[in-house]
């Protein structure tokens, strides 16, 4: 992000998000998760199925990426100051945009700690991840390049970096990501209920961890996003942190989803 990440979710964003799973249901190798595949077991992974997923994860990396470009070019190319709100909603929207279009696709992950929380918990399919971790990166990789390209900023300008110590922005980007992850993995539970709203919901939890990370990390929770300027910029400094607390936070969110929800612990509407 940016104030300055099952298969079917910035100012950095997405930093986030995409992240973006609204229900799994595996079946041998099926597995389709996204707001707009609800338990669907179509058809079998074949090799065709799943470039389109990996190229659908590149694609909405992309979009993510090349939407913070954007903002971050107003604010020099219109020499006006554009603020934390501003970072917020744009990361929203890109989100938003990004779980409706690609969602029936791969389930619009879009952030390798979505990809990977979703993996830990038996959710997704390990053999997937690195495939679609490859699609993210390479996704806001390109954006970040043509970004650079088509507004003359210089990919360091994108780039990620604790503004009041490593510390703070560690456990600010685990808790981000935390609560996000805890909000998708919640969709695996009632999924027809909030089908047609799910991106807007998503959406709006990645403008919420803009906002409450952006002034102290630059509001990545994801580590795509925060790997794709780091890789056009060459300069890895403080990239663990952006790596290491978005997918750790992810983990725990989903994990403790899960247990909240084990039978005996959930309780049950009247």
């Amino acid at each position: 992000m940016v104030v300055s990440s099952e298969d079917k979710q910035s100012p950095n964003v997405s930093d986030i998000s995409a992240q973006t799973l609204l229900c799994s249901e595996s079946n041998g190798d099926q597995e389709r998760l996204g707001p707009n595949s609800i338990s669907r077991n179509e058809q079998s992974t074949t090799p065709a199925s799943l470039i389109r997923m990996i190229l659908a994860e590149a694609v909405g990396s992309f979009i993510l990426m090349f939407s913070i470009c954007g903002i971050m070019a107003s604010m020099k190319l219109m020499k006006i100051e554009v603020g934390l709100m501003e970072y917020a909603v744009t990361a929203a929207l890109a989100v938003i945009i990004v779980v409706y279009s690609m969602g029936n696709i791969s389930g619009a992950h879009v952030n390798p700690a979505v990809t990977i929380a979703f993996a830990t918990t038996a959710h997704f399919p390990w053999y997937k991840v690195p495939l679609f971790i490859i699609g993210q990166v390479g996704g806001t990789t390109l954006g970040t390049f043509v970004g650079n390209q088509v507004y003359g900023i210089k990919s360091e300008f994108m780039m990620t970096t604790p503004y009041h110590g490593t510390c703070v922005a560690f456990w600010v980007e685990f808790i981000a990501t935390f609560i996000i992850l805890f909000l998708v993995a919640s969709f695996s539970h009632h999924p027809e209920s909030i089908a047609h709203v799910s991106g807007f919901i998503i959406g709006g939890a990645i403008g919420l961890g803009v906002l409450i990370s952006g002034p102290v990390s630059g509001g990545s929770m994801n580590p795509a996003r925060s790997l794709g300027p780091a890789i056009i910029s060459w300069n890895f400094d403080y990239i663990w942190i952006y790596i290491v607390a978005p997918i750790a936070g992810g983990i725990v969110g989903v994990t403790l989803y899960r247990a909240l929800r084990l039978e005996g612990w959930a309780c049950k509407p009247n």
